[in-house]
């Protein structure tokens, strides 16, 4: 069986004796060198023989077309990039906000070129995903924190109408990627957390933008919706039009077993990232067993909850994937 067959398999419900596993991370300081990204990502694939691929995007590159500056320092630390200057400062610039046109627009053009090189490099060895940010991250990050008060004073509409420019180029991007050969998205939501905004928010401003977005990745047949942040707004994100859900699994609500049979779809995580940061390996052991034994080894593909962090020990992995096997020994028995 190979790894497209184990990943659709996964997501058709049935047993599986080897559970699918892969996990991303980000890689600081070429991740905006198209060839030497790719380069990396499928060595880091081929080092660990994952199933899947999933593209370790800058994360910013979203919003490096707006005329941004962005001070990438923190990375290969392993802290995050910030944005320094960008054109929205006051809520009435959200009115100025281009339609970014896929043919001109530099950085996202840079990721599709990374993307080909990769899938050139994959050769059908597996499937590749690519990450693509929902329409209010893409806005939270051009409003460096202002965006909550930016929303209180949209009475003309114009954060809906950038919303639908930057559904627009994000859609035109998902579909693009497919076209060339990707499996589908990994549909990065970091917003959809009631940590960050309220559920009425994000059914306004999130939800309608989001499946525009995915109705551009319509032809891919491993679209995967990543629920980012603490307390997730599970009810609303659920029933997105898309294969496969991840999340915090272990870290945040609703457990494994709750997230698959309130989604019917096939979960992607069961590892506590910060564990396998932290090298805990009694943790890791007890999350890779409930993972497995809970989930009967259907409708799951054992991944981290997120990107683990750069640099990680080559034997925390090694672990993982040691426990994987003892565990699905058990569930086969």
């Amino acid at each position: 069986m190979n790894k497209f067959d184990r990943i659709k398999l996964a997501m058709s419900g049935e047993k599986q004796s080897s559970i699918p596993f892969s996990f991303w991370t980000h890689l600081p300081e070429i991740d905006r060198s198209p060839k030497e990204v790719a380069q990396a990502t499928y060595d880091l694939f081929k080092q660990y023989d994952l199933d899947f691929i999933k593209t370790m995007n800058n994360g910013m590159y979203a919003v490096e077309d707006y005329n941004t500056e962005i001070d990438f320092s923190e990375v290969a630390k392993g802290g995050v990039a910030k944005v320094v200057k960008t054109p929205i400062n006051a809520y009435e610039d959200w009115s100025n906000l281009p339609l970014l046109e896929l043919e001109t627009a530099s950085a996202l053009q840079r990721e599709l070129d990374h993307l080909e090189h990769l899938l050139k490099l994959v050769d059908g060895e597996a499937p590749v995903i690519v990450t693509v940010f929902s329409p209010l991250t893409t806005a939270d990050k051009l409003a460096k924190g202002q965006l909550i008060n930016h929303l209180k004073q949209d009475e003309h509409g114009s954060i809906h109408q950038a919303l639908d420019k930057i559904a627009k180029s994000t859609a035109a991007l998902a579909h693009k990627a497919i076209e060339l050969g990707a499996a589908g998205v990994y549909f990065a939501s970091q917003m959809s957390s009631y940590d960050k905004v309220s559920e009425e928010i994000y059914a306004e401003y999130g939800v309608p933008y989001d499946l525009q977005v995915l109705e551009g990745a319509r032809d891919g047949w491993f679209n995967a919706i990543h629920a980012h942040g603490d307390d997730i707004m599970f009810g609303l994100v659920k029933d997105y039009p898309v294969q496969v859900f991840n999340w915090h699994v272990w870290e945040s609500l609703p457990e494994l077993k709750e997230g698959i049979d309130y989604t019917n779809k096939c979960v992607m995580g069961g590892i506590a990232r910060m564990d396998i940061t932290q090298n805990n390996r009694n943790p890791l052991r007890h999350q890779i067993y409930r993972s497995i034994t809970e989930s009967g080894g259907k409708h799951l593909i054992l991944t981290p909850g997120c990107g683990i962090r750069h640099p990680f020990e080559e034997d925390t992995i090694r672990y993982l994937k040691k426990v994987k096997i003892e565990t699905e020994a058990l569930l086969n028995k």
